[in-house]
């Protein structure tokens, strides 16, 4: 039974420090992506293997020590990357002091799962919280054609792809709609929904409903086309400058990934996660696996009324829900996470990768 339990403490200790290896290589395959995302699950993992191995099996040789000190650094590597997502730092966005309807947006969004048959729960809850803005991915025809029979006399705008390859995404907006279009920023088959949303006092906010494909083991190995479409967005979103903007959506990346975070750089958005909490929206069927892969990102000028995960509708991902205050103050007040040196040449590195996968097929799905 003892070497049982050792057998178990080293692994429990070697298996985070391997994953906290492969996530600093930055290379788009799946083997190294996957440990951008469960850096909660390896800490916590690290930590009790090697207290574990500390308490009942080490002896002070080096061998121990060439265990314990990775392990150390591992958990220390890994509370840096999520310690923005807890309390303990200052909160990026500002907590709305006053309300004002008149510039207050409230948006849900939901990676509704294609298969998921129950969908009167997500229309439920929809007419149970009434945002402003419903952004929905893995929308296929069955979903539109239940939801536009549902939802239709409240929200009388709607830009909509329903697609049966789990891309297809629908906003509807009970605020009016103007220069709403489909896009295909990478990929002909991965669409991406864009609109100007007018507020009840005329302030105009450029929304954005982002899907993109993900590396994952069996078709699609790569994070290129995922990592180019975040950039091409948040470089869209630069170029435009001092505007309003909220971009969502199941981006399939974690807060505290490279991509996420140049993303977020680029662009300058700010994200009401920080210094609030992880708000992890996937698995929903999978306590021990749950990520922050559904995000509400926006720019400096508003600030947070309200931030939820919402109950279970029956998907494998949470619906997330943000209310947030258009204030002229705000810019002054919160800041955007600073440009870094070698930030223009990752944005036009992984834009290369993805044109040279585009060019042999590497971005797409195996077959």
């Amino acid at each position: 039974m003892r070497n049982v339990l050792r057998g178990f403490s080293v692994a429990a200790t070697a298996v985070p420090i391997l994953g906290t290896v492969l996530s600093l290589i930055r290379h788009p395959h799946w083997i190294f992506r996957l440990w951008d995302f469960p850096r909660v699950q390896l800490a916590v993992t690290a930590l009790i293997g090697g207290t574990s191995y500390l308490r009942f099996f080490a002896r002070g040789k080096k061998r121990d020590a060439a265990l314990l000190v990775p392990a150390a650094l591992a958990v220390g590597w890994q509370f840096y990357k999520i310690r923005p997502y807890t309390k303990l730092v200052r909160k990026q966005v500002k907590a709305a002091s006053k309300l004002d309807p008149k510039n207050t947006i409230s948006v849900m969004i939901s990676n509704v799962l294609m298969e998921n048959e129950e969908h009167g729960r997500l229309i439920a809850l929809v007419e149970e919280r009434q945002p402003d803005v419903l952004m929905l991915v893995e929308t296929d025809h069955r979903w539109a054609e239940s939801l536009d029979e549902r939802l239709s006399a409240d929200y009388p705008y709607r830009v909509a792809q329903p697609q049966d390859n789990w891309y297809g995404l629908m906003l509807f907006s009970k605020l009016e709609l103007k220069d709403y279009s489909i896009q295909f920023l990478i990929q002909e088959d991965i669409p991406s929904a864009h609109a100007r949303a007018v507020l009840p006092s005329g302030v105009e906010i450029e929304l954005h409903l982002l899907h993109p494909r993900p590396p994952e083991p069996i078709r699609d190995q790569r994070s290129t086309a995922r990592d180019a479409e975040l950039i091409v967005m948040g470089k869209s979103i630069e170029k435009k400058g001092d505007t309003p903007v909220i971009v969502a959506g199941d981006l399939n990346d974690v807060a505290w990934s490279e991509t996420s975070q140049l993303f977020v750089r680029i662009s300058r958005l700010l994200d009401p996660r920080i210094g609030r909490g992880f708000y992890n929206s996937y698995n929903a069927k999978n306590p021990l696996a749950r990520f922050p892969l559904d995000h509400i990102f926006h720019s400096k000028h508003f600030k947070l009324v309200r931030l939820e995960r919402l109950p279970a509708i029956g998907s494998d991902h949470f619906p997330i829900y943000a209310e947030l205050l258009y204030a002229p103050e705000a810019p002054a007040e919160q800041k955007p996470s600073k440009k870094k040196a070698g930030d223009e040449a990752q944005v036009e590195n992984r834009l290369e990768k993805e044109r040279e996968d585009a060019a042999t097929g590497a971005d797409r799905p195996s077959r």
